[in-house]
């Protein structure tokens, strides 16, 4: 029976017995190093198990015993990276890591820096959050801004300590590293899946990815899952005994004093040379690692020099992925066929014979358009080489001409979609054909509909994503014009579509015919017919009839139109599907003010450039540029000598400070509304 006081004595024998577990469960899991026999680790871990059950209250979220998992989950919580899990840019040759080391080198202005290499694990990124020594958080890495909150799902991995070892280590620790299933592991999974009757695993990222993503943590504690850690996120309070190492090698051997596990692979290097020596020697025994690799990742030693480096967009510009030669495989080209994507992009797709080629079963493979299928000079009938590029992608990379039939037939591309019908165009050095048939094509008609209803375009309030699938699916509209004849009865018969929320959209829908010439254009979908172009083609031309009558040449004269732009909107109006829809719209009651023209030099801010920093509080960011184009300025993204002014809302940061610094005339919000109403 249950005790609610606990003796002093138990309470220290219950501290001890999670010592030594934790102690024992390290060198094994770890280590790779056990010192006792699994049978005397069952009886202690027992032991811990009878003490718990008799003293509930000493069942403590780092006990040896949590790890067998909990009370399944309905579905997994988003967590917001408070540091971005940023990805890696790749290489394949040689020459990229000697232009890597080049580029470090004048980055820090010295050609003296160290680098580490690891092996690249195959498996999924994670992030594990630990306070005060005791782990809360691990989640996935997501897009990197927001990832799943697997926490329930990591506790069961023995090699993740529930609590760090010692007593020096940060208040807040965020740990990265990289989730696997060791290959002996995944054998013997797959093992207990063929003889269960179940479908086995392709590979063991493939494993990896399942049982971590399991609602039901029990599931994940019996899979046999691994982690190494390979960087750090948010640190806060470092322990004033245990500084931060200023290196990244130091900081995995301080990452091991804590408890964590390191991939043994991990060495310091001082030239490109020393990389490409450590790659081809890990290539070599790849086969005989442990674990699944595919590639070796390069990082600057010196934290202090990976600031200066810096990052591009969403990598670090002082790491590099140097992957590995993708796994190729011979198979029977059967057939070529055509895959319509939602922007109308016509892509050719080989149907293979069935062929096993980098841990999965491939029977398609890309092509990727009419150029490279002539290039490669691939026939329908060849027996050709199919490689997973990158690992991921399966694409044909070459026929096998020896084995090549006497019925080998030569492919071209269509003239016409082979969805829909229209016209299929290939303009000018663009490498892919694209249906023509944007408003009316079967393959384009989700998008189509989800862009002409959002903010910036129609701006139908609560015609979401999902809603707009569920409307299609139901086959209650095929094309745009018929939002406007939709009926609350209708709405009503969806699912979690009740009587208020049919007459709210009912509502939106109507309110949406009230609009402006240039987001009727933009919401048309028109290929690269942006919102700046849209509003430049209804400023020029005032109504929509000019701007369908203009053939390609005269709508080069538009300010910021081009000749792909141009051509890409006469071939939309060209097409009598879209025309005929278009009409539709029109004739269900959209309409819009007339456009007095004037000439560009007679716009306000005509000629002036113009930069939005800051958050505005009277109106969003994407309304003022929209009214600052109105008004004939051109909007940038990043302040220059050549910005004429810059508009700062709160919290405004460096393009405030950089404008300052250029002596370049700034407004705030109430100057900028007040430009607006006098304008």
């Amino acid at each position: 029976m249950p005790s609610s006081i606990i003796p002093d004595k138990v309470q220290a024998q219950v501290n001890a017995l999670h010592k030594e577990l934790n102690y024992h469960a390290h060198r094994y899991y770890v280590l790779d190093d056990p010192e006792i026999p699994d049978s005397d680790y069952d009886k202690l871990f027992q032991q811990l198990e009878a003490l718990e059950k008799q003293y509930p209250q000493l069942q403590t979220l780092d006990s040896p015993t949590q790890r067998v998992g909990g009370q399944a989950l309905e579905s997994f919580s988003q967590i917001h990276h408070q540091m971005p899990m940023l990805s890696l840019s790749n290489a394949f040759s040689s020459e990229e890591i000697k232009d890597f080391a080049q580029r470090i080198s004048e980055l820090l202005d010295q050609d003296n820096f160290s680098l580490v290499a690891e092996p690249k694990l195959d498996g999924l990124a994670i992030s594990l959050r630990y306070e005060k020594g005791l782990l809360v958080q691990a989640a996935t890495r997501g897009d990197g801004q927001t990832g799943e909150d697997v926490t329930q799902n990591v506790r069961t991995i023995q090699s993740i300590p529930l609590h760090l070892s010692g007593s020096e280590y940060p208040e807040v620790l965020e740990v990265r590293g990289e989730i696997f299933m060791p290959k002996a592991g995944f054998n013997t999974l797959n093992e207990k899946q063929i003889a269960q009757g179940e479908k086995p695993f392709a590979n063991p990222r493939n494993a990896a990815a399942g049982s971590l993503r399991q609602l039901d943590s029990k599931i994940t504690a019996a899979r046999p899952l691994d982690m190494f850690c390979y960087s750090l996120g948010v640190v806060e309070q470092v322990h004033p005994n245990n500084p931060l190492e200023k290196h990244h090698s130091r900081i995995l051997k301080q990452l091991q004093t804590w408890g964590l596990a390191v991939c043994p692979e991990v060495d310091c290097l001082s030239t490109w040379q020393e990389c490409l020596a450590y790659y081809d020697d890990i290539l070599t025994r790849r086969a005989q690692l442990p674990y699944e690799i595919d590639g070796v990742v390069y990082k600057v030693d010196s934290l202090e020099q990976q600031q200066k480096a810096g990052f591009i967009s969403r990598a670090p510009r002082w790491a590099i992925a140097h992957k590995f030669p993708a796994e190729e495989a011979m198979t029977k080209l059967l057939a070529i066929d055509i895959q319509v994507g939602r922007t109308g992009a016509l892509t050719p797709v080989a149907r293979l014979e069935p062929i096993f080629v980098g841990g999965v079963t491939v029977t398609n493979a890309t092509l990727h358009n009419q150029d490279e299928i002539t290039r490669k000079d691939v026939r329908i009938g060849d027996t050709v080489i199919v490689r997973r590029a990158g690992d991921v992608i399966p694409e044909v990379v070459k026929p096998v001409l020896s084995k090549r039939p006497d019925n080998a037939s030569a492919y071209i591309m269509p003239d016409r979609c082979p969805v829909c019908g229209s016209h299929a165009q290939r303009i000018n050095e663009e490498a892919k054909s694209r249906c023509t048939g944007g408003l009316f094509c079967p393959a384009q008609r989700k998008e189509a509909i989800k862009h002409f209803a959002s903010r910036k375009a129609m701006d139908i309030d609560g015609l979401g994503d999902k809603l707009v699938e569920q409307l299609v699916d139901a086959k209650l509209i095929h094309n745009i014009a018929d939002l406007f004849q939709l009926s609350e009865v209708q709405l009503v018969s969806l699912e979690r579509m009740g009587d208020k929320s049919a007459n709210n959209l009912i509502q939106a829908i109507e309110q949406g015919k009230k609009t402006t010439l240039a987001r009727f254009i933009y919401a048309l979908g028109i290929r690269e017919v942006g919102e700046t172009t849209a509003r430049s083609l209804a400023n020029y031309y005032g109504t929509l009839e000019a701007i369908k009558q203009t053939s390609a040449e005269q709508l080069e004269e538009v300010p910021d139109i081009g000749p792909i732009v141009a051509r890409n909107i006469e071939l939309f109006f060209c097409e009598d599907h879209n025309n005929e829809i278009i009409n539709k719209l029109l004739a269900s009651g959209i309409h819009w003010p007339e456009i007095i023209k004037k000439e560009a030099h007679e716009l306000p801010l005509a000629g002036k450039t113009i930069v939005l920093t800051g958050s505005l509080s009277q109106m969003n960011r994407n309304d003022a540029k929209a009214r600052l184009i109105e008004l004939g300025a051109k909007v940038s993204g990043s302040v220059s000598k050549k910005t004429d002014m810059l508009i700062a809302g709160e919290k405004a940061g460096s393009k405030l400070e950089k404008a300052q610094q250029l002596n370049i005339e700034i407004l705030n919000e109430a100057d900028m509304m007040a430009l607006f109403a006098n304008s």
